[in-house]
């Protein structure tokens, strides 16, 4: 079903249930925003995937190939509860600076540790550091993958404050944006209730990243947004 208009798309997230309701946003006719969160699972991800769900509201993880072997319980979560899941290599690497192989070696472990929890091969990948060329671009466009990068970056890993990180988030928003947090900063998983009710206020519908693509897709070997 296709949802015509602002006043529809709302009235779909209030009388669908949390996994329907996403699916009927419309960011051509609607403001979206797409939050992200790089380098889990992790420990702090579990109350972040609690508040999410209990705002009906979708999020996209890159995760890391250690920290899914790690975590994989949360990864099987983050699938079930409908969160967009992406490959942000297997160790963390700055990809430019590694030979054609070894890039190769990074990407195609994680996805198949993400596959092994999820049953399905990741369509996106985030360059650690946002570290891309190129080649990287060629070499995940080789393995069915489009590349992720952002609008706008917290700097939460630096920062450590709850303040300042919301601060960050409510000057990065804007329509269509991708703002990159991490979902291994405990500050950040606190700032994140208040963060998203605040976002709701101004209007904004809190998306996955292919969500923000219209239902085009997102095409191998091309970088977004």
């Amino acid at each position: 079903m296709v949802i015509h208009g602002i006043l529809a798309a709302s009235l779909a997230l209030t009388s669908l249930p949390a996994t329907s309701a996403h699916a009927e946003i419309d960011c051509s006719r609607v403001k979206c925003l797409a939050l992200t969160f790089d380098d889990g699972p992790s420990v702090h991800t579990p109350k972040l995937l609690d508040l999410l769900k209990k705002e009906r509201v979708k999020a996209t993880f890159f995760l890391v190939g250690a920290q899914v072997e790690k975590y994989p319980s949360i990864v099987r979560r983050e699938a079930a509860e409908g969160h967009a899941i992406g490959n942000h290599t297997y160790s963390h690497p700055s990809l430019p600076t590694l030979l054609d192989n070894e890039i190769l070696a990074e990407i195609q472990n994680t996805q198949e540790l993400i596959k092994e929890q999820t049953g399905t091969l990741p369509k996106m990948f985030r360059p650690p550091y946002g570290a891309t060329d190129d080649r990287v671009l060629g070499l995940a466009g080789s393995q069915n993958l489009s590349q992720v990068l952002w609008t706008g970056t917290t700097l939460d890993w630096k920062l450590r404050n709850v303040a300042k990180i919301k601060a960050a988030v409510f000057r990065l928003a804007k329509r269509d944006g991708v703002i990159l947090m991490h979902d291994v900063v405990p500050q950040t998983v606190q700032a994140m209730s208040a963060i998203i009710k605040e976002l709701k206020k101004r209007g904004y519908h809190l998306v996955t990243v292919p969500t923000l693509e219209r239902g085009k897709g997102m095409e191998a070997g091309v970088s977004y947004p």
